[in-house]
């Protein structure tokens, strides 16, 4: 039911995020600089969120701030449908930015705990994580493609029909993991309490949580770089970046949980390297590619896809296993609250890496991503010997 949940979660957000400035530009007659600088503002005001979500799981459980996130998102998005000037889209936005922070910096101890309440199980932490990667990102594609049927009539009625179908969804998964997911925290009385202080001396989880911001920014650049790269850097028409997006959309959600059962076994380390070995063959394989005959350009771009699709199936489930497995059992909130942080820096690093090298030369932001990965691949392996042994295996 956890994974149920997640999937319709996935569906809400896939059917608003394509939509997330051309709503309100359709409904409203707010300015679209003014609509940037209040999603901006919005999403700055949640940055400190993790912090106090580590804290609160690790008192009440994860499960409750996961319900508590996907109701105020819910509300959130129901707002949508009626907010119409500055003051109330704001607040709306936030309310919604808040109950997506709140949804990640709880939702991994959420999966780390409902599958150590299941001992002797044939999934591992690696494969949960897995098959919520696979969900997920099933769910988003399927709410994407929705929302594309549903808004080419381009009529107010669809926007909103959108708005009402998101909150609903928010409010279904709400009801499916909080009526029927029992994740209770572990019992750890073995393990030294300190909290955030103890957090901020374990230096070999903040040197995970550092690499990891290097792998997290290399998962962003496919839908991020990616398009502006084909239609300005190789002047490729646009169905070839839709075709690629869907192709690695399709592919994450049906082999994720293959490839990682296929590496079980393997020091998560070593998969987490491998991953980034194969993302820079990836970047190197972009940076080669010139503007040319689509005969050459297109299966290249598809191998190229396939690399990164391998590469990223492995690392987003093997990272939070790796870092559920470190976190000692007492603060696995606020550890793995803070190890989200890793995702917020690569989402605020990740545009401006890409536009400011693209601006220079097509191939240098591909040539410096593969530099960063396999330098981050050699940094990993000096990693593993301060980690738990333990932690190093699924």
């Amino acid at each position: 039911m956890l994974i149920a949940g997640l999937v319709v979660d996935a569906l809400g957000n896939g059917l608003f995020l394509p939509l997330s400035l051309v709503y309100f530009t359709r409904l409203t007659d707010i300015p679209l600089a003014l609509l940037g600088v209040l999603i901006s503002v919005g999403n700055v005001l949640t940055l400190p969120i993790p912090v106090f979500a580590g804290a609160l799981v690790d008192r009440f459980g994860a499960v409750p701030l996961v319900v508590g996130a996907q109701l105020l998102q819910a509300a959130g998005f129901l707002a949508y449908a009626y907010v119409r000037t500055p003051v109330p889209v704001f607040l709306a936005m936030t309310a919604a930015a808040i109950g997506v922070r709140f949804f990640w910096s709880a939702i991994f101890t959420a999966i780390t705990d409902y599958a150590d309440g299941r001992p002797g199980g044939r999934l591992t932490k690696d494969d949960w994580y897995a098959w919520a990667n696979m969900t997920r990102t099933a769910g988003l594609g399927v709410g994407g493609l929705v929302t594309g049927l549903v808004v080419g009539a381009d009529r107010t009625g669809a926007y909103h029909l959108v708005a009402y179908a998101t909150a609903g969804c928010f409010f279904a998964a709400a009801a499916a993991i909080g009526l029927c997911v029992r994740a209770p925290r572990p019992r750890a009385h073995d393990e030294p309490a300190g909290g955030y202080r103890a957090l901020l001396r374990d230096r070999p989880f903040l040197g995970l949580t550092g690499l990891n911001t290097i792998c997290a920014m290399t998962s962003m650049m496919l839908g991020l770089a990616l398009p502006t790269f084909v239609a300005s850097g190789l002047h490729g028409p646009g169905w070839l970046t839709a075709a690629l997006l869907s192709g690695n959309t399709v592919l994450v959600s049906l082999a994720t949980a293959p490839l990682v059962r296929r590496v079980a076994g393997s020091r998560r380390t070593r998969v987490l390297v491998g991953a980034l070995l194969v993302w820079a063959a990836w970047a190197l394989l972009l940076a080669a590619l010139r503007p040319g005959s689509l005969l050459v350009l297109v299966p290249l771009l598809a191998v190229g896809t396939l690399l990164f699709t391998v590469a990223e199936s492995l690392h987003a489930p093997t990272s939070m296993a790796l870092a559920a497995a470190v976190a000692p059992a007492a603060t696995r909130g606020r550890y793995l609250a803070s190890f989200q942080y890793s995702f917020t820096l690569a989402g605020i690093v990740a545009p401006t890496f890409f536009a400011t090298l693209f601006g220079v030369h097509r191939a240098l932001p591909w040539l410096a991503l593969a530099v960063l990965d396999v330098a981050t691949a050699a940094a990993f392996t000096r990693l593993e010997r301060a980690l738990p042994r333990a932690a190093l295996r699924s």
